[in-house]
């Protein structure tokens, strides 16, 4: 895994290379040339938004998922281990040895001044950089929110150098990640348009509001952790000139065309004929006893799966309720629906909870109306005046779970929200005496490729005696 990180150990990343000379939507993403010594960057980059649904969204039995089951967006229908809190196994240096790597060379092939010039053709080089230091920066808080310390500093230093590589501490990648998305908006200049971006068609004032929105996240969940320096932090994003996702036409979203590219819930439930993983009781319970009208759009029915079932229990469930939901309802589980990973409603709920938190000025009223207006909007639900209204005066327990809702069906945000605010309150699985899990484990390649380091990391999770556990916390999550 980490000789070194991103080229050893028998891994290899698809770099994904054009047959012509410009990339304009996903079927470029097929065109395979791994060898190649000048990889067009145009192509690296539509390689990685077309697999953002799968990686960062919905990954099918991956991190995501797992954290999905944590947060009680799903359960599972036969195999109900994860949900049981058996010891995941998730092997996440995929994402370095592909979507980080393929993020890595746009970095270098237009830093280079070898290659800068030729990369230029592919759009400004600053802003080449500046699109895959926000996307890079995205998955490293994604797989740190996850696990906790990660190998980072050096791990993208080149394709040579050390053997393995020692994991930073999350406080230090957190404050690492924040100065790089600053960096990355003020890195943007009025050169060439970037090409191969499918995301935003390299429209940079979108990329800005998404990099400024990324860092709330981030300083939102250091409120326990840090609170001085995330408030700092959350008021200097929220306050730049550049502005933060609030419409739902700059949300972070992926437009799937179908065929070879299909919508990733369609993929899994469609393509994959897998039906693993259902819309959980926990959440369709949640829906159904406020009269909200997102019920009919989170499944593809009101009938949610119990959650932390035995195996013989949750079959038998199964074969007694074959209309148990599915993950997402019509249109939006169809082979070319779009699949939100960032959206307007997250944010004006965010913002939502750092007014009740006092570290802004802002209304919390009106950014709770606002964000469950923006996610009825997304799902198509129409006025949500009656619902809000319904809901009474907002405090921090009812923006949480909203903030809850609105990420529906990203599962590691979610499981973000309820570790960062203890919201919704969840009851356990009950195969355990630990209550709910508070991270995801090293993989097996962690061991078997840096044992020493990851044995090192491990010791900083330690519970009960035992490293590496489930409910060590990570840095932000504090009790």
């Amino acid at each position: 895994m980490y000789k070194n990180i991103l080229w050893g150990a028998g891994i290899v990343s698809l770099f994904t290379v054009a047959s012509c000379d410009k990339i304009k939507d996903f079927k470029d993403t097929n065109t395979d040339q791994n060898q190649t010594a000048n990889p067009i960057p145009s192509a690296l980059l539509t390689n990685v938004e077309s697999n953002m649904g799968a990686n960062l969204g919905y990954d099918a039995g991956g991190i995501n998922t797992g954290s999905g089951l944590y947060a009680q967006y799903y359960s599972e229908t036969q195999y109900t281990e994860v949900s049981r809190y058996n010891k995941p196994t998730y092997n996440y240096d995929t994402y370095y040895a592909g979507a980080i790597e393929d993020l890595q060379n746009i970095i270098d092939y237009n830093s280079d001044p070898a290659s800068a010039g030729t990369a230029a053709a592919f759009g400004s080089n600053n802003n080449q950089i500046a699109i895959a230091r926000i996307l890079k920066a995205h998955y490293i808080k994604f797989l740190t929110d996850a696990v906790g310390d990660l190998p980072y500093f050096d791990a993208f230093k080149g394709k040579t150098g050390a053997v393995t590589v020692k994991y930073d501490a999350q406080q230090a990648i957190y404050t690492d990640l924040l100065k790089q998305l600053k960096e990355a908006v003020e890195q943007f200049d009025n050169g060439l348009t970037v090409q191969g971006d499918i995301l935003f068609g390299g429209d940079v004032a979108k990329w800005k509001k998404y990099a400024n929105s990324l860092r709330l996240l981030i300083a939102l969940n250091m409120r326990k952790a840090d609170a001085s320096t995330g408030q700092s932090e959350f008021n200097d994003a929220l306050n730049n000139s550049a502005g933060v996702i609030a419409d739902n036409s700059d949300n972070v979203a992926i437009a799937y065309p179908g065929g070879v590219f299909p919508n990733p819930i369609y993929n899994y439930y469609v393509i994959t004929q897998r039906l693993d993983y259902a819309v959980s009781e926990t959440m369709t319970d949640q829906l159904s006893s406020t009269n909200d009208p997102r019920i009919n759009v989170f499944g593809t029915s009101a009938k949610g799966f119990p959650y932390g079932l035995t195996r013989d229990d949750a079959v038998a469930f199964s074969g007694a309720n074959s209309d148990w939901a599915k993950i997402l309802n019509d249109p939006f589980n169809q082979t070319t629906s779009t699949f939100t990973i960032l959206s307007a409603a997250n944010i004006d709920l965010a913002r939502a909870e750092a007014a009740q938190l006092g570290w802004t000025s802002e209304d919390v009223a009106t950014l709770f109306k606002n964000g469950i207006q923006a996610n009825f909007d997304q799902w198509g639900l129409g006025s949500a005046d009656a619902y809000v209204a319904a809901q009474g005066a907002p405090d921090a327990t009812k923006v949480a779970t909203q903030e809850w809702l609105a990420f529906f069906p990203n599962g590691l945000e979610g499981w973000d929200v309820y570790r960062r605010t203890g919201v919704p309150v969840l009851t356990p699985a009950p195969a355990t005496s630990n209550g709910i899990p508070r991270r995801t484990t090293y993989g097996t390649n962690d061991y078997s490729y840096n044992a020493n380091n990851v044995t090192a990391a491990a010791a900083n999770y330690t519970v009960n005696g035992q490293p590496d556990s489930q409910w060590g916390r990570i840095w932000w999550d504090k009790p």
